[in-house]
């Protein structure tokens, strides 16, 4: 039986100093809007950043990723299917009620039952808890969780969920839990203004959070406020100026003039998300590997890294990250070479080339004119077609049915750096985030199996017997893992950006 307590701290830390008289007010010049505040009913990173400062989870990560308990106090496992998690006392709720171990059932039942949300809604979250079969409580602080198989990336899927008050939940309904969050977080809501600010302010009594980061106390500032602004200048001006403290996605181009300033600075850490270009592998064209090859071939990722991206990426010839477990680094690389491209296009049948079209989203048009361009100069004439993303991801990620377009530049997060939460859906067959319809037995065979491996070394083997495999079939053209760059006041103390995207302020400080 393998026992996993909680971390304690050695070492000293400086924390915050109380808040001054003056109510200090931290502004995050924010991307785009929260889709909802309810944490059970959404599939967005941005949405579950400014959730994580509203409510807590069993477990959470720090900014280097690793996993602490946060709401449980320890947790063990007590077999390969059965974990049990010891709920810490004395945790209150933004209403003054005590979290209890009924509140944790309540929250994972929500999520992993069908229809478990009320009103006949099933969560979209109950992917992320994969095999979880079902909740018990065992007494006044214990909850087990109970697999239907092996599954070694529970822990790590774990700070995806946070923990509602199943009162709260069965006052409001589903509906309201959409807009009256009320957590056991370090902020609580004060106001949401739609597309414009989420306004947080600070909750007195909140317990500390995790000790192993360490304890935080009450948080240092009073109030946050995520301000929705989404054109990249608008941020970098309202950094510039003080009018907010942290933008998330600072562009490459920026990052010199934030440097320059004495009001500010970057902060980079290497990201979590893959960006690839997904062919029709269901297509007439791109059924054909000496077509995907050809497009592999005709793409300069070395240019658009360095031109694009300000060399602020790092180029990936499979799926994952160079940082995730068990990344294959001895893949073959797809070199640039726009005569390769023509080769295969005429092996393929295709010798006065092929055209097609490019779907994006308008974030990544500059991008996806590039590769269009750089296409076109192979062989493949390229038209770039901007939609938006509902719009995208219903055409190209409807689990059945065939696919209708050509290609499709996207991306895919992997915020705990494991294969599973980013392997498997982008490739597993008819899986939900599988762009290309690409199906292989002999691959899902060596997901299912590295899935519920619980020896770490044969699973790592697994996971890159599977990178080679795709690595060769190349039903993507795997393109690059960017680092997410942020501009940070020099006012902000007691912060740092993490690898997942999360901006948790429940330590940070405004000198």
């Amino acid at each position: 039986m393998k026992v996993i307590h909680r971390t304690i701290v050695a070492s000293a830390i400086a924390l915050c100093m109380a808040p001054a008289v003056q109510a200090q007010e931290l502004v995050v010049g924010f991307t785009r809007d929260a889709d909802t505040l309810d944490p059970a009913n959404h599939r967005n990173r941005e949405t579950e950043t400014i959730i994580r400062n509203i409510y807590d989870g069993i477990l959470t990560r720090s900014s280097d990723m690793q996993i602490h308990p946060e709401i449980a106090e320890s947790y063990t496992q007590v077999s390969p299917t059965v974990y049990d998690f010891t709920i810490r006392s004395g945790i209150t709720f933004h209403d003054g009620s005590s979290l209890t171990v009924e509140d944790v059932k309540f929250t994972l039942d929500r999520v992993i039952l069908e229809g478990g949300m009320g009103d006949g809604q099933t969560s979209p979250r109950g992917s992320l808890l994969g095999p979880v079969e079902s909740v018990e409580i065992v007494d006044d602080s214990t909850i087990r969780i109970t697999l239907s198989e092996p599954w070694p990336l529970l822990p790590a899927m774990l700070p995806h969920q946070q923990i509602v008050s199943q009162a709260h939940v069965e006052e409001v309904g589903s509906a309201g839990m959409a807009t009256q969050a009320m957590g056991a977080g370090p902020f609580r809501l004060a106001d949401w203004r739609r597309g414009d600010s989420v306004i947080l302010e600070r909750f007195d009594d909140y317990y500390g959070g995790a000790t192993g980061i360490p304890e935080a106390g009450p948080a240092c500032v009073e109030r946050v406020i995520f301000q929705v602004i989404p054109e990249s200048a608008s941020r970098v001006a309202a950094l510039l100026s003080g009018d907010v403290h942290i933008i998330n996605e600072l562009p490459p181009h920026s990052m010199n003039q934030v440097e320059n300033s004495p009001n500010a600075q970057v902060m980079t850490v290497n990201g979590t998300r893959s960006f690839f270009l997904a062919m029709n592998n269901e297509g007439d064209i791109f059924d054909d590997v000496r077509v995907r090859q050809a497009v592999a071939h005709a793409i300069d990722r070395d240019l658009i890294i360095d031109r694009i991206l300000g060399g602020t990426a790092t180029k990936i010839d499979g799926i994952m990250s160079p940082d995730a477990f068990g990344k294959n680094p001895d893949l073959p690389e797809y070199e640039f070479n726009p005569e390769r491209s023509r080769e295969l296009l005429a092996e393929a049948g295709y010798p006065d080339g092929i055209s097609v079209t490019l779907d994006t989203e308008g974030a990544l048009r500059d991008t996806a004119e590039a590769i269009a361009s750089l296409l076109t100069n192979a062989g493949i004439t390229t038209q770039v077609q901007v939609g938006e993303g509902t719009l995208l991801t219903q055409k190209w990620r409807t689990q059945g049915g065939e696919k209708e377009g050509d290609m499709y530049l996207t991306s895919w997060g992997n915020s705990t750096l494991d294969p599973f939460d980013i392997f498997v859906p982008t490739h597993r067959t008819n899986d939900r985030g599988n762009s290309a319809g690409y199906s292989n037995p002999e691959l899902d065979a060596l997901l299912d199996e590295a899935g519920a491996e619980l020896d770490r070394e044969r699973r790592g083997e697994l996971y890159q017997q599977a990178e080679a495999l795709v690595n060769a079939e190349v039903p993507y053209v795997y393109l690059w893992v960017p680092q997410d760059i942020y501009g940070v006041s020099t006012r902000l103390s007691n912060w740092s950006p993490s690898p997942d995207s999360r901006i948790n302020l429940h330590r940070a400080c405004l000198d």
